[in-house]
């Protein structure tokens, strides 16, 4: 049974309230349960979204869409041949 996912604004907006709490002197675990998630779920966001701007979010969303219409046009095509 999965969880829920969240958005990547959402993902950023967490890892910015915990890097503000680290900030103020609190250990990662202690920020990390007062917003709300896993050391593991605030490590993975880190690593894939760390130091992303706002453009560059954009930017791996529409490249992430092509991706994704270029395999199924990829798949018609070779189920069709």
């Amino acid at each position: 049974m999965g969880g829920k996912r969240d958005k990547p604004e959402e993902i950023m907006s967490k890892l910015r309230q915990g890097e503000a709490l680290q900030g103020q002197g609190m250990s990662v675990a202690e920020a990390v349960r007062q917003i709300g998630v896993t050391q593991q779920a605030c490590y993975r966001g880190r690593r894939l979204y760390g130091g992303m701007g706002r453009e560059q979010r954009k930017r791996l969303k529409n490249l992430e869409k092509e991706n994704q219409r270029l395999r199924r046009a990829v798949s018609d095509l070779t189920l069709t041949s």
